[in-house]
């Protein structure tokens, strides 16, 4: 799809993509399951770039879910690897483009090289500002709002928080990455319709956008297409399609001055840090074992 029919002005802040079809993109050409996920890799490399050239603020890859554990132990072994790979192979490209690297899950559970590795990528670009690309690794989206729950109920016996004062943006305060906006578009790769347990609180408004493309042949030109797709949508946000044209401001989009817009000294505004600097309770600190969700998680 040409990238002309994309409006510059009305690009969705965040896009989320759930990278699925990897081992039936191999199978189907009689390969083992890890030239798939082998093969996907060019197709991150080639979404990363797109996404920096087209203008997208923030992207977030599933790269591999707290479910994803359970496969076959040389499967696993050969993701960790490529991860490691990739870290190594597009750290110089990311860096050079401004792009900074940030990742969230049950990041303890990496093996100690690969959180190394990433440790070290995300040291490097904390600075960047061109664009956040997030890496969701040994991520679920049920362990992700339990353990914030867990922080929640720690300082509520701690006497540091009422618990009549939670609501929908205090809690979402105690999530993996709460100075990042949610996502405007979820993609989904491979012909799948199920959001895997992936961003379940972040993507409530979400438009999804579900492709048969399987992932190691997803390109510039399919996200082109996801976004002229979302663009073509009308996003109520629970109103009317007369008050959406009427210009009425939405409920959930930040407008200068809302109370949705971080204000100084509010608990939303990052203190005393970058507001794209992983925080003392960034998913890099290691969290508390928790049990995975029965649902599946990627199926890269």
């Amino acid at each position: 799809m040409p990238e002309r029919l994309i409006r510059a002005n009305a690009l969705p802040r965040h896009v989320a993509i759930i990278m699925d079809g990897n081992g039936r993109w191999a199978e189907r050409r009689g390969l083992d399951r890890n030239e798939g996920h082998r093969a996907g890799i060019a197709a991150v490399r080639a979404a990363v770039r797109a996404a920096h050239e087209l203008g997208i603020p923030q992207l977030t890859l599933y790269a591999f879910s707290t479910e994803n554990w359970s496969r076959p132990k040389l499967e696993v072994d050969a993701l960790m690897g490529l991860l490691d790979h990739y870290l190594e192979a597009e750290i110089e490209e990311i860096d050079r483009n401004g792009i900074q690297v940030r990742a969230m899950g049950r990041l303890e559970r990496l093996p100690r090289p690969v959180r190394a590795k990433l440790e070290r990528a995300i040291c490097r670009t904390r600075d960047n500002r061109e664009m956040v690309i997030l890496f969701a690794l040994s991520y679920g989206g049920r362990t992700e709002i339990v353990d914030a729950a867990r922080r929640i109920a720690r300082e509520v016996e701690q006497g540091k928080l009422d618990p009549e004062q939670v609501d929908e943006k205090i809690f979402s305060e105690y999530l993996y990455t709460p100075d990042l906006p949610d996502p405007d578009l979820l993609i989904r790769t491979g012909g799948e319709s199920r959001v895997s347990n992936f961003l379940l609180w972040q993507i409530a408004y979400a438009e999804i956008h579900v492709t048969d493309v399987m992932w190691p042949d997803f390109r510039k030109s399919d996200l082109v297409e996801a976004i002229v797709s979302y663009q073509n949508r009308e996003r109520r946000y629970g109103l009317i399609s007369a008050q959406v044209r009427g210009n009425r401001a939405s409920p959930l989009e930040p407008q200068a001055g809302s109370p949705l817009e971080p204000q100084a000294g509010s608990p939303l505004e990052p203190q005393a840090v970058s507001p794209l600097e992983p925080q003392a309770a960034s998913p890099l600190d290691p969290r508390a074992p928790g049990s995975a969700s029965p649902e599946d998680g990627n199926d890269a």
